[in-house]
């Protein structure tokens, strides 16, 4: 674990405390707590989505030549508009 320094405004800080009171916690463990839910749940639910996308496309009938899709993609009317300039 690392140490680390932050500054709060009076308002937080009372917010804080009073809360960790309520918790029977600290302050640094209410802090840790809202930064891995803020920041690392949002993290692992992106990772398992990857996991469950990963191998989605095997046996799909419409891309058994991948040049052949990517040069319909690039045939397309889209791109025709994209490249008009």
């Amino acid at each position: 674990m690392r140490r680390t320094q932050i500054y709060l405004d009076e308002d937080l800080w009372r917010a804080l405390h009073a809360r960790a009171g309520c918790e029977q916690t600290t302050i640094s463990a209410l802090v840790r707590r809202a930064v891995r839910e803020g920041y690392l749940a949002d993290l692992d639910q992106r990772r398992e989505a990857m996991q469950a996308f990963v191998g989605s496309g095997k046996g799909r009938w419409d891309f058994e030549d991948s040049q052949d899709y990517l040069r319909d993609l690039r045939r397309s009317s889209r791109m025709k508009r994209l490249n008009k300039t």
